[in-house]
């Protein structure tokens, strides 16, 4: 498409810069959420931590298959390392 006065080309190809920035930045807002989950209304980072297990009050402090981190799991648990060092404590 040819534009027939130079002021309109020059609109144009500003919508077009427009347009193309605001792709850039809704297409880095996907993939960046992409690696987030929302659990309770939280946004959690989907980083797991090489946990060996996972206490919870709920379960009388019983030995449990870990989450990835504390982010996900319900207010009071804890996950450890294999050596029984803690790593964090879910909010």
């Amino acid at each position: 498409m040819r534009c027939k006065i130079h002021h309109d080309c020059n609109k144009s190809m500003a919508f077009n810069k427009v347009g193309f920035i605001l792709f850039v930045i809704l297409s880095g807002a996907i993939m960046i959420g992409g690696n987030m989950k929302s659990v309770d209304g939280k946004i959690c980072p989907l980083i797991c931590y090489d946990a060996a297990y996972m206490t919870c009050p709920s379960t009388s402090d019983e030995h449990l298959t870990p989450l990835c981190n504390c982010c996900l799991a319900s207010t009071g648990c804890k996950l450890y390392n294999a050596d029984g060092t803690l790593i964090c404590t879910a909010q």
